[in-house]
C-alpha cells in the first residue's frame, strides 16, 4: 500500500517517455493500457503543464515522526494478554490518517503533529474486551481503525490529545465467506466491515440490495461502559428506538464494532451493463426520477454530467484496431449529426443489471423503454462497464494530479428530487465564483453525477477540482471553496452527507442539521456510554 496515496504502490497513473498516460500494474483492466487523449484534457482543462512538475518525499523519514507518547504500565497489561502490537513510525503514520485531501497533502511535504501512539491488532472480540478495559484502566485514547478510507478527516489525532493514543486496527478480524451482501462502495478494495456500520455507509448497487441499514441484522460493539447489542438476531423488533442506530453512524465515538451479522443473497445468475446518452443532464435528471417512481431502477444507475462524460471520455484507453476505431467514429457521427446531440451539453448514465438473466433482460426493456420517453438513446454494454471499471481506479488520479499542481477532493450529498437540478446547478456555479474571489489563476473543474437514487431523491456527488499554480496555501483555499460549497447544498435543501458521514470535517453543520435538542441527545449517550472520553477522536460532536 502508498504510505502517502491512494492504494498500491505498484498502481499509478504516470506520464511516459512519450508523454502519454497510462496506468501501471496488473490489478485493474485499465492496467499497462495507453489513454492517448488524457494528457490533452488535463492541460486544457486545467492549464497543467508536463513542464511544471511538483516534488514530494519518496519515503517517510522517521526522524519526521512524532515521538510516542508510551504507558509503560498499559504496555505492560497489553504484553500480557498476547494481543499483536506495534509502536513502529511507518505502522503509526500509516494509521493517522484518511483520505482527505488536506491528509495527502501533508503526508506529501511534511507530517502530522499528532499521530497514534501505539497500534494494535485484536483478532477476536474478546481482544478487543481486554483493549477498551485496559485503556478504561489507564486513561488511554482509542480510535478505532477499519480500512482508512475516511474522507471526513475521522482518523486524525487530536492535537491537544495528551494521553497514548491506541490505534485499534480492526483488519485481522475480517474473514471472506464467498457470499454476496451486494453492498459495494467506491472503496470496497480497503474499507471495512465495521467502517461500513460506523459510517452509515452506502454502495453503488443499493437500489437492489439497500445501503447499511437495510442490510444489517444483528451488531456488537464494545464500550467503556460495556457491550451493546440486541439479545436476539431477528429482522425486525419493536422496542423503543433500535439501539442499532445510535452504533451505525457513530463514527468511532463510542466504541468498536465486533460482530456484525448482515443478510446474504446467492451470486447473481446473471450481470449485464448497459448505457443511454441523454440531450442534457435535465433530461437525464427527468428519466432518473422516472426509473425511480416505477420502482424499476437496475442495480445501479449514474447519472454524469457533460464535464464528467468529456473527464471519462479522456481516460479511454488506446483502441486496439483500426475497425473498432472506425465503430466509434461511426456512433460519435450518429449520436452528434444524425440526431443533433450537442457534445457539449449530452450527458450519460451507466447501467447495471444484476439477477436472473429473463427477468434481467425484462428489467433490461423496462429501463430503456422510459429512457427513450426522455430523448435517451441506448450507447452500448462497453460504455456502461468502463464506466464502472472507472469507479476502482478514478480515486489515483488525484496522486497524479498533484504531481502536477492539480489538486481535488469528491463530496457528496442527497436531495430531494425537485431540487437535484438547482442544487448541482447552484454549486457548481459557487465553486466557480469562490475560485474566482479566492484568486485561482485557472478555471476550475466542477463537476457532479446521479449515483443512487430513491422514491424521495436521489445522492449527488460532486467531483472539483483547480490548477493551484501560484496560491501559496492551496489547502487554506481549497478548504475555503469546499466550505461555500457545503454551505450552498445546505441552502438548496441538500443533507450534509449522503454516504460520507461527518467526522470532523463537516461538525459545525451537525446543529443545524440535526438540531440543537438532536444534538444534546447525542451528547447524552456519549457521556453515559463514554464518560471519560476513551473514544476520542473528536467525531461528530
Amino acid at each position: 500500500m502508498k504510505w502517502n496515496g491512494w492504494g498500491y504502490n505498484d498502481s499509478k497513473f504516470i506520464f511516459n517517455k512519450k508523454g502519454q498516460a497510462e496506468f501501471t500494474g496488473k490489478r485493474y483492466r485499465l492496467g499497462g493500457m495507453v489513454l492517448p487523449t488524457f494528457k490533452e484534457w488535463i492541460e486544457k482543462t486545467f492549464g497543467a503543464s508536463l513542464e511544471h512538475k511538483t516534488t514530494s518525499r519518496a519515503s517517510l523519514n522517521v526522524n519526521d515522526v512524532p515521538p510516542p507518547i508510551v504507558n509503560e504500565e498499559f504496555l505492560q497489561d497489553l504484553r500480557a494478554t498476547k494481543i499483536s502490537y506495534s509502536q513502529d513510525a511507518e505502522d503509526r503514520v500509516f494509521r493517522a490518517h484518511g483520505h482527505c485531501l488536506h491528509e495527502i497533502f501533508v503526508l506529501r511535504e511534511g507530517m502530522f503533529k499528532r499521530i497514534p501512539d501505539i497500534v494494535v491488532w485484536p483478532v477476536c472480540h474478546e481482544d478487543v474486551v481486554k483493549i477498551v478495559e485496559l485503556a478504561c484502566k489507564h486513561n488511554l485514547c482509542i480510535i478505532p481503525f477499519g480500512g482508512g478510507t475516511s474522507v471526513s478527516s475521522a482518523l486524525e489525532c487530536p492535537e491537544e490529545e495528551k494521553r497514548t493514543i491506541v490505534s485499534l486496527d480492526t483488519s485481522q478480524m475480517l474473514s471472506e465467506s464467498g457470499f454476496c451482501t451486494g453492498h459495494e462502495p467506491d472503496s470496497m478494495e480497503f474499507s471495512s466491515l465495521g467502517g461500513w456500520v460506523a459510517t452509515r455507509a452506502s454502495g453503488m448497487k443499493k437500489n437492489i440490495y439497500g445501503n447499511i441499514e437495510d442490510l444489517v441484522i444483528h451488531i456488537k460493539m464494545v464500550t467503556p461502559r460495556g457491550i451493546v447489542e440486541k439479545n436476539c438476531q431477528v429482522p425486525r423488533m419493536s422496542t423503543g428506538p433500535d439501539i442499532h442506530h445510535f452504533i451505525m453512524g457513530s463514527e468511532g465515538t463510542l466504541g468498536v464494532v465486533t460482530e456484525v451479522t448482515i443478510k446474504i443473497r446467492p451470486l447473481p445468475e446473471y450481470q449485464k451493463y448497459g448505457s443511454v446518452v441523454f440531450p442534457n443532464f435535465e433530461r437525464g435528471v427527468a428519466c432518473l426520477r422516472e426509473v425511480a417512481k416505477q420502482r424499476c431502477a437496475p442495480a445501479s444507475i449514474r447519472l454524469v454530467d457533460n464535464a464528467q462524460f468529456q473527464f471519462g471520455h479522456a481516460l479511454k484507453p488506446q483502441v486496439a484496431s483500426i475497425f473498432t476505431s472506425f465503430l466509434d467514429g461511426l456512433k460519435k457521427f450518429y449520436i452528434t449529426k444524425f440526431k443533433g446531440f450537442d457534445p457539449n451539453i449530452l450527458c450519460v448514465a451507466t447501467l447495471l443489471f444484476e439477477g436472473d438473466r429473463e427477468k434481467v433482460l425484462q428489467h433490461e426493456k423496462q429501463v430503456y423503454d422510459i429512457a427513450t420517453k426522455f430523448g435517451g438513446l441506448a450507447a452500448g454494454e462497453d460504455n456502461g462497464q468502463r464506466g464502472y471499471m472507472l469507479t476502482f481506479v478514478i480515486a489515483y488520479l488525484r496522486d497524479l494530479g498533484l504531481d502536477y499542481y492539480v489538486i481535488g477532493e469528491s463530496f457528496e450529498t442527497s436531495v430531494p428530487w425537485d431540487r437535484v437540478l438547482d442544487l448541482c446547478r447552484n454549486v457548481k456555479e459557487r465553486i466557480v465564483r469562490e475560485c474566482k474571489e479566492k484568486g485561482v489563476q485557472f478555471a476550475p473543474f466542477s463537476t457532479c453525477r446521479v449515483t443512487q437514487t430513491y422514491d424521495a431523491g436521489a445522492c449527488v456527488y460532486f467531483y472539483f477540482a483547480f490548477n493551484y499554480r501560484g496560491i501559496s496555501d492551496p489547502i487554506h483555499v481549497y478548504e475555503e471553496i469546499e466550505r461555500a460549497a457545503r454551505e450552498e447544498i445546505l441552502a438548496n435543501g441538500g443533507s450534509l452527507s449522503h454516504h460520507h458521514g461527518v467526522g470532523k470535517l463537516r461538525k459545525r453543520w451537525m446543529k443545524e442539521s440535526i438540531s440543537d435538542v438532536g444534538l444534546g441527545m447525542l451528547r447524552s449517550v456519549k457521556e453515559y456510554v463514554d464518560p471519560n472520553n476513551i473514544f476520542g477522536n473528536k467525531n461528530l460532536l
